[in-house]
């Protein structure tokens, strides 16, 4: 509900309220469609990150005999350098680089596949970070989605109707008040007129 008074500075008011909210109205718009078009784009992303593990996941366990003479130990991560990066207006997390730490071990006593497992382990782990990252970017970008939905609905359905409606209504009651006050002066005029002639 917009509060006014009836009035030409709460009319003026109005106006440049109105025309603010116009010109905003197809930058947010503009900005809701590039972040719908991000999501979409994020949910592609995810959905081969989730393929591609699920191929490594295959080669996991097409190795899973030989995954019992293997040490969990000897591969753990390191640190991740994770970038910050606007995507649409948002600040999103972005992989920069991710270390991994490679505990020694022989290469003679152990199996010849162990470099080949340690190297499977490494991209399975990169995939499972990048999609977290991705599904942490997901969400920040719905939620800015939602919320700039919610503010071209907010102007489109609610303040710019409300806005001319309160206008409109201002409008009138002072076209009507200068009516009144132009009616009311031809009564008077013409009641003086009629005060003169009985004089005379």
């Amino acid at each position: 509900m917009i509060s006014f008074q009836y009035n030409k500075t709460s009319l003026q008011h109005l106006e440049k309220q109105l025309k603010m909210r116009q010109r905003t109205l197809p930058i947010i718009k503009s900005k809701e469609s590039a972040l719908r078009i991000e999501v979409k784009r994020c949910k592609d992303e995810m959905e081969l990150h989730d393929e591609e593990y699920a191929r490594q996941l295959e080669q996991y366990r097409a190795l899973f005999m030989l995954w019992n003479e293997f040490d969990p130990s000897l591969v753990k991560t390191g640190k991740l350098i994770v970038d910050r990066k606007k995507v649409a207006g948002v600040l999103v997390p972005v992989l920069k680089d991710a270390e991994f730490v490679v505990a020694r071990y022989s290469m003679f006593n152990s199996p010849k596949w162990y470099a080949d497992g340690i190297e499977l382990l490494k991209q399975m782990a990169m995939t499972a970070i990048r999609r977290d990252l991705l599904s942490r970017k997901l969400t920040l970008l719905e939620v800015a989605r939602k919320k700039t939905t919610q503010k071209v609905n907010l102007f489109e359905k609610v303040q710019i109707p409300g806005y001319q409606d309160a206008i409109r209504k201002i409008k009138r009651f002072m076209e009507d008040e200068e009516n009144l006050s132009k009616s009311s002066q031809k009564i008077l005029k013409s009641l003086l007129e009629q005060r003169e002639e009985v004089r005379a």
